[in-house]
C-alpha cells in the first residue's frame, strides 16, 4: 500500500469512501448507533451514495445467523412471511402483484439454502416451513449524498433530488457530506437546500453536524422496500467496489487515507474510479504468476489479498453492529 498521495484525479469517488469509513467507525453524529453502511444503493426512482442502516444489535445477530448473504426480494418474500407450522405457500405468504407460479422457485431455493424446510403435501401442494424465524432487524434507514466541494452548481443539481427524498420519505434522515472548509461559515450553510436536509462538514477522518436534519415518516406501506434496500445493503456493504475494478492489475493499489483505505493507481497515479478501473482500461497489467508464489496462498495472487482484506473489514463491521458497541 502506497502513501497518500496529495493529488486526486477523482475525489468525489475517494471522498465517498471516507465517509462510509466514517459512517462505519462513528454513527451517528448524535451519538453511537448499531449499524452497518453501503453505498450506491436505492430504488428505480432514486439511488443514494451512502446508505445506513440502524439496526437492532440482537435481532441483526438472529439474521446474521439465518444467513451471511442478502436476501433479493423473492427470497425474502418467502423467508419472512414463512409460517412455523407446515402451511401451502399460498397460505403463508401476501398475494403479490405477479403470477403466483413464480413463487414457486423461491420456495425451492430458499429450501435449498436451509432457509426453509418443504413437503408435498395434499393434492400435491407444495407446502413449507421456516427453520428460525425472520428478526425484526431493522430500526433506521438513512440517506446521505456526497459532495465534497458542495458549491452553487452542486447544490442546484441535488436541490430536487433532495426535494424528491424528504417528500417520498423512503429514508428515515437525509444528509448532505461535504469538505469542510474552514470558513467562519461554511459554504454549504449559504445554499438552498432544503431544511430538512442535515449537513456533515468531513474533515480527514471526522465529521462534524453543520445542519440537523429532521426525522421523517416514512409511509408503513414501504415497509416491505425498505427491508429489501436494507437487505441489499447487509449483502452488499460499502466495499463492494473491488467487485467492479481490477485489483488483479500489478497496478492496483488500496491506499490508507485516514482510517479508510481507497483504490489508488500507480500507472495513472490517482484515485481511481470503478469507470476508470475497468477492463477497457489501456494500463490494465495483469499480475504475473510468479507473484501468485511468493508468500500468497496458492489460490491467488495480490488481487485475491486484497479481496480477503475488504471482505474481513466488512465482517468486523457487521460484529461490531451485532455487539451494539461503538465502532472503532
Amino acid at each position: 500500500m502506497s502513501d497518500a498521495a496529495d493529488s486526486d484525479r477523482d475525489p468525489e469517488f475517494a471522498f465517498e469512501l471516507r465517509v462510509c469509513r466514517w459512517a462505519e467507525r462513528a454513527w451517528h453524529p448524535d451519538g453511537p448507533r448499531p449499524a452497518f453502511v453501503a453505498r450506491q444503493l436505492g430504488t428505480r426512482e432514486r439511488r443514494w451514495d451512502t446508505v445506513v442502516v440502524e439496526v437492532d444489535p440482537e435481532a441483526f445477530a438472529a439474521r446474521r445467523a439465518l444467513s451471511t448473504d442478502g436476501f433479493d426480494s423473492d427470497l425474502l418474500r418467502v423467508v419472512r412471511h414463512a409460517p412455523a407450522e407446515w402451511a401451502w405457500y399460498r397460505d403463508a405468504i401476501p398475494e403479490p402483484d405477479f403470477p403466483w407460479r413464480h413463487v414457486v422457485p423461491a420456495v425451492h431455493r430458499a429450501a435449498g439454502l436451509g432457509l426453509v424446510e418443504k413437503r408435498r403435501g395434499s393434492r400435491n401442494r407444495v407446502e413449507y416451513r421456516r427453520t428460525a424465524p425472520y428478526p425484526d432487524w431493522v430500526e433506521r434507514v438513512v440517506a446521505i449524498e456526497n459532495k465534497p466541494d458542495l458549491d452553487a452548481s452542486a447544490a442546484r443539481a441535488l436541490a430536487d433530488q433532495l426535494d424528491h427524498d424528504v417528500s417520498r420519505a423512503l429514508a428515515d434522515e437525509v444528509w448532505v457530506a461535504t469538505e469542510v472548509t474552514g470558513r467562519r461559515v461554511e459554504p454549504a450553510l449559504l445554499e438552498d437546500l432544503p431544511v430538512e436536509v442535515g449537513i456533515l462538514g468531513v474533515d480527514g477522518d471526522s465529521a462534524e453536524v453543520l445542519w440537523h436534519p429532521s426525522s421523517l415518516s416514512p409511509d408503513p406501506a414501504d415497509a416491505r422496500r425498505r427491508l429489501v434496500l436494507a437487505e441489499r445493503a447487509y449483502d452488499r456493504g460499502w466495499r463492494s467496489y473491488v467487485d467492479t475494478m481490477r485489483p488483479d492489475c500489478r497496478q492496483f493499489e488500496l491506499d490508507r487515507r485516514g482510517r479508510a483505505l481507497v483504490p489508488r493507481c500507480a500507472a495513472k497515479d490517482c484515485y481511481q474510479s470503478q469507470r476508470e478501473c475497468a477492463h477497457s482500461c489501456p494500463s490494465f497489467e495483469p499480475e504475473p504468476p510468479s507473484w501468485r508464489m511468493k508468500g500468497w496462498p496458492i489460490e491467488g495472487g495480490p488481487g485475491k489479498g486484497v479481496r480477503r482484506i475488504l471482505e474481513a473489514r466488512r465482517e468486523r463491521a457487521r460484529d461490531r453492529a451485532e455487539r451494539g458497541s461503538e465502532n472503532a
